[in-house]
């Protein structure tokens, strides 16, 4: 068994055609289909099953595939770890999220840059799961993002909490007042824009007979790039009593009791707003978001406490980029300048 063999399997496996996976692995069909054979023939297992179109997984190659795919995956983040070990790159690819760049980073990334003239920076718009493969994969050095992670090859630490406003069209009646609360939006329509959900074990079951709160919890807020596919979908069913709530807006209003009357879900944040702005209902942001169209969107403060956002700073356990340490600075020197409460972190294996 080599790895020649493994990755025709499963090009196999994930295209279901011996032609598509020829054409993506740059193999013949004949060499693909010798290199299944010798694979199957020392495992003494038929690992797909040929004789349907598309090809089909046998029960043992189905548990096979789960297996050898997570494997090959650890095998290549070691060896894309020990090219950048050896090569250190010169430039430090950043991942963020787009709320992020509506906030502190363009100021953190200036301040970097003034003191260290010479480093060479690359900014990519990428959400905060899709950060953790690029990590990986060498495509971003650090990310910036808003959701924790749990995974054995990634460090995190939590740079801060940005707290959520409303954003609400310029003509609705609760657009001047000044504090709001969740149980007082909860007869408008929420637009929704989350293209990742929370863990459903970080959840709650919620009654919605109550508007006092339960237990402080954060809410992540991640966002896709505005040129993903626009969807939307109405809801006027309230939500059952039981089911784990992991969209991350929902889940503040069930943190108060509170269920809204009915929601509409978009592709990424911008359109969000956009619809905002032309009246179709209200939704949440960070406060950093709130410069965003104000000739029609008014953007009014929440009073709880815990109705805020995580920002959170991601990289490789195992391989720190060489100026991920002045990043860091960078980043406190402007909480700093900013006023902004903050408790000091750096990464494991950062001197």
């Amino acid at each position: 068994m080599d790895l020649k063999q493994l990755k025709a399997f499963i090009a196999i496996a994930d295209l279901r055609s011996f032609s598509a996976a020829a054409t993506q692995t740059g193999l013949s069909q004949p060499s693909l289909s010798r290199l299944l054979k010798q694979l199957e023939t020392e495992m003494g297992v038929v690992l797909i099953d040929r004789y349907h179109r598309p090809l089909h997984l046998t029960d043992a190659g189905a548990f096979f595939y789960e297996k050898i795919s997570a494997v090959l995956t650890e095998i290549e983040t070691v060896t894309s770890m020990t090219q950048r070990l050896s090569m250190p790159s010169s430039t430090l690819n950043i991942g963020f999220v787009p709320s992020v760049l509506y906030g502190l980073l363009p100021d953190i990334i200036a301040t970097l840059k003034q003191s260290n003239p010479d480093i060479d920076v690359n900014l990519k718009d990428i959400s905060s799961y899709q950060q953790i493969d690029a990590l990986k994969s060498g495509e971003i050095d650090i990310g910036f993002g808003r959701f924790a992670h749990q995974d054995p090859w990634i460090q995190q630490i939590l740079l801060r909490h940005e707290r959520y406003v409303v954003a609400l069209p310029k003509a609705h009646p609760l657009a001047q007042v000044r504090a709001q609360r969740l149980i007082d939006l909860a007869n408008n329509r929420l637009i929704l824009y989350h293209q990742t959900h929370l863990p459903i074990a970080t959840t709650v079951s919620t009654a919605f007979s109550s508007s006092k709160p339960k237990s402080p919890a954060s809410s992540p807020i991640d966002t896709d790039s505005a040129a993903q596919q626009h969807t939307s979908l109405d809801s006027q069913a309230p939500l059952g009593q039981n089911e784990p709530i992991t969209e991350p807006l929902l889940h503040l209003f069930a943190q108060y009791g509170v269920s809204p009357f009915m929601t509409t879900t978009v592709s990424d944040l911008q359109v969000a707003l956009g619809l905002v702005a032309a009246g179709e209902g209200i939704t949440l942001v960070p406060a950093s978001l709130s410069t965003v169209r104000t000739e029609q969107i008014s953007y009014q403060r929440l009073i709880h406490e815990n109705a805020t956002s995580p920002i959170y700073l991601h990289t490789l356990k195992d391989c720190v980029h060489p100026s991920i340490p002045d990043l860091l600075t960078a980043t406190y020197q402007v909480y700093e300048q900013r006023g902004i409460t903050y408790r000091p972190q750096k990464f494991a294996s950062m001197p």
